[in-house]
């Protein structure tokens, strides 16, 4: 798991495409092992960047609101 990655889904704000993209490069980062791709792969990095970003979008958009619940007696510690 990259560790920067943030989490998007939230109940105060939604993510801003900054947010969004962000995360998108850390995952393509990660997935790849490149910070920087070779000239070669700048392309295909981008490309992926952008796919990863549009999905993410999307799944934010459809995911149901969080929901925030009250805590159980089991949550209390003994």
């Amino acid at each position: 798991m990259c560790r920067s990655i943030k989490t998007l889904h939230r109940s105060e704000a939604p993510p801003t495409e900054e947010e969004i993209r962000a995360a998108a490069l850390q995952f393509v980062r990660k997935v790849s092992g490149y910070r920087t791709p070779a000239r070669r792969n700048e392309a295909v990095f981008g490309a992926a960047v952008d796919e990863i970003s549009q999905a993410s979008r999307r799944l934010l958009e459809t995911l149901a609101p969080r929901v925030s619940r009250e805590p159980t007696p089991s949550d209390t510690p003994r």
